[in-house]
């Protein structure tokens, strides 16, 4: 940041560029963006940019220890060979995708208008995200492949890993033959900054924030730009009478191994006709983890080393090695706890009972309701999206992985030869 302008006046001209930039991105073909993303891939596995980006991470991990950090979030914030290979996999995936640019259909009105409706990008993009450096590359990504430019205003906790990753996608950007004003990054990391990028009204066409409750909430109550929301994510498992427990157990292990993403299980619910038996074979499993459990009374009565649940409990996403559990009557007081303390997110059922598993999916209200299966698959590219930019839990315009047809909207093109109303 140029110290001779004040924040609201550099923010408002990286918005500025990413604006002017979009129109030629915009019109740019599938080739020279995926020319883009290709390249960047290629710098993304070359030992040594790769080691360069891990320099400025560990800088950035380094600092987070020092700061008390859980060593949760710091697994969120870590990057190392293997994670930026992924991400260079990632990319690959992105490039396979069909064109999200200009698929629609036709008609021709009584009066002979030719009618045609296509899709087109949003426009200009703002991010707002914490702790995860997969994210500046994701975003950047799936909005240059969606003919979008995007401004990323990253975390404290990640600015010299965001920073060194937004150069670089500018770096291929501009080799592609395409303008690298379409990628802005804010390198200010004050709270201000992101106040100041929500008032981008006219400048920016779309807001989506990327993190804690208090980062989302934020956003929700005072941005000036349409906001897609992504989630916060109190995930719930139900084990319910007949489930198997040897499943069961390793579906709810797993969804808590990476603690730290907003897809892992947070509260898991059990059927009062098993929770004597299934209890001690999930702890079991769960010790693994070195996990808290925080239980109702009748956990308390199996697990004597758990800790009582409070109402906040319920209502809580961890991000952390901690575990709600409540025993319940059957499948229908199940439903009933996930519709009240649930963010909409993700949540499963584990059962051989196919009545039981199609009444939750029906009457769960959320963005994914999975079956015998770990609600860790709440992904973009699980879902063969290549990657996303978050997981929207809206109602309107996008809701799930938000990839690239949810970065897109429609234009609708009219042809006539004189005809008026």
């Amino acid at each position: 940041m140029n110290n001779n302008i004040n924040l609201e006046e550099y923010i408002a001209n990286l918005c500025d560029k990413a604006r002017d930039a979009s129109y030629n991105l915009a019109q740019s073909s599938l080739t020279e963006r995926n020319n883009a993303l290709g390249m960047l891939a290629d710098k993304l596995q070359n030992s040594d940019i790769i080691n360069k980006i891990i320099e400025k991470n560990d800088i950035d991990v380094s600092h987070a220890k020092e700061n008390g950090i859980t060593d949760a979030m710091v697994d969120r914030l870590k990057l190392d060979e293997k994670r930026i290979k992924n991400i260079a996999g990632a990319l690959m995936k992105i490039i396979a995708l069909p064109d999200p640019l200009g698929k629609g259909d036709n008609w021709i009105r009584p009066n002979g208008l030719s009618i045609r409706r296509i899709s087109v990008p949003l426009g200009v993009v703002g991010m707002i995200y914490e702790s995860r450096p997969n994210v500046t590359v994701d975003a950047a990504a799936l909005c240059i492949k969606s003919g979008n430019s995007v401004v990323l205003r990253g975390g404290k906790e990640a600015i010299n890993s965001n920073l060194i990753l937004a150069d670089i996608i500018r770096q291929s950007v501009k080799e592609a033959g395409l303008d690298s004003d379409c990628v802005q990054i804010i390198d200010n990391i004050t709270r201000e900054s992101a106040n100041v990028l929500m008032k981008q009204h006219g400048k920016i066409d779309v807001l989506i924030p990327r993190g804690n409750a208090p980062l989302i909430n934020n956003v929700r109550e005072n941005s000036r730009i349409p906001v897609i929301e992504t989630g916060v994510g109190v995930c719930h498992i139900y084990v319910d009478y007949n489930a198997d427990f040897d499943m069961a157990a390793n579906i709810v292990v797993r969804s808590k191994a990476r603690a730290s993403v907003c897809n892992a299980v947070e509260t898991v619910l059990i059927s009062r006709g098993i929770y004597k038996e299934f209890l001690p074979v999930m702890k079991k499993r769960l010790d693994e983890l070195n996990t808290e459990i925080r239980g109702c009374e009748k956990t308390l009565e199996i697990l004597k080393d758990a800790v009582p649940a409070t109402e906040e409990d319920y209502y809580t996403e961890y991000l952390d090695f901690i575990l709600a559990v409540k025993v319940v009557a059957d499948v229908h007081e199940a439903i009933a706890h996930i519709n009240k303390y649930n963010t909409k997110h993700s949540e499963a059922i584990i059962t051989n009972d196919m009545k039981n598993a199609k009444e939750f999916q029906s009457k769960v209200d959320a963005v994914a309701v999975y079956v015998n299966t770990s609600t860790r698959f709440t992904d973009g590219e699980e879902f063969g999206f290549g990657a996303e930019i978050g997981i929207s839990t809206s109602k309107l315009h996008a809701r799930g992985p938000v990839g690239l047809n949810e970065l897109t909207t429609v234009k609708y093109l009219i042809d006539g030869d004189g005809q008026v109303r």
